[in-house]
C-alpha cells in the first residue's frame, strides 16, 4: 500500500460485498416443492430452519463487524488479513448449511456446522483484539472491552460444546448454537450500560 493506510470504510465495503454474495449463495438452496400439498412444504423444515439460523448468524456477524469497525479509522495490514480469515470462514457457511439441511440435521453435519461456528468465532476474537489494540482509549471503555471479550469467549465455549454434543444429540447441538447467537444480538449493550452507570 506504499505507506498509505487503508481506511476502515474500504474494509467495510469489501466485507459487505462478500457477505452479500454469501447470503445469495445460501438462498439458492431454498427450492420450491413440486407438489401443491402442504405436506411437501412441511417436509422442507430442515432446509428452512438451517437457512434461517445461518441467515441470523451472518446478520449478527455483519452487525458486530460494523460495530467494531466504527472504533477505528484506519486498518493495519494485520487487521486486514484477520478480516480476510474471518470472511473466509464465514464463506464456508453455505456449504455446511446445505449439507446439514439435505441430511435432515444428521449428527455429523450438525457437528461440522457447529465446528464452522467455532472457527468463525475464533477468528472474530482475533478481529476483536486487533480492533481493541488499535482503538483509542476513549473509543470504548476498558471495562466494556473486557465484557465484550468475555462474551466472545463464552460464545466460543458454547459453540464448541455444541460441536461435541451434536454427534450424539444433534438437535441439542443445534439448540446450543441458537443459544450462543443470543449473546451477540446487541453488540453495543456493554458500552451503553457502562455509560449509564457513569451518568
Amino acid at each position: 500500500m506504499h505507506g498509505q493506510k487503508m481506511t476502515t470504510e474500504r474494509v467495510s465495503a469489501f466485507s459487505d460485498a462478500l457477505i452479500a454474495v454469501i447470503m445469495t449463495i445460501m438462498v439458492l438452496e431454498l427450492k420450491a416443492p413440486e407438489s401443491p400439498e402442504i405436506t411437501a412444504m412441511l417436509a422442507l423444515w430442515p432446509t428452512v430452519v438451517s437457512y434461517a439460523l445461518s441467515y441470523l448468524f451472518i446478520a449478527i456477524i455483519w452487525i458486530n463487524h460494523h460495530h467494531l469497525l466504527r472504533l477505528v479509522h484506519f486498518a493495519s495490514t494485520r487487521l486486514i488479513w484477520v478480516n480476510f480469515l474471518h470472511l473466509f470462514l464465514v464463506s464456508l457457511l453455505p456449504f455446511t448449511t446445505a449439507w446439514m439441511a439435505r441430511t435432515d440435521l444428521a449428527p455429523m453435519p450438525v457437528a461440522i456446522y457447529a465446528g464452522v461456528f467455532v472457527l468463525v468465532n475464533a477468528a472474530y476474537l482475533l478481529f476483536e483484539r486487533e480492533i481493541f489494540a488499535q482503538a483509542e482509549a476513549g473509543a470504548m471503555p476498558e471495562p466494556a472491552r473486557r465484557l465484550a471479550r468475555r462474551r466472545t469467549l463464552i460464545g466460543l465455549a458454547i459453540f464448541a460444546l455444541a460441536g461435541l454434543v451434536a454427534p450424539f444429540v444433534p438437535l441439542l447441538g443445534f439448540f446450543l448454537i441458537c443459544c450462543a447467537l443470543v449473546l451477540y444480538l446487541q453488540p453495543e449493550i456493554f458500552s451503553s450500560r457502562l455509560q449509564g452507570q457513569v451518568e
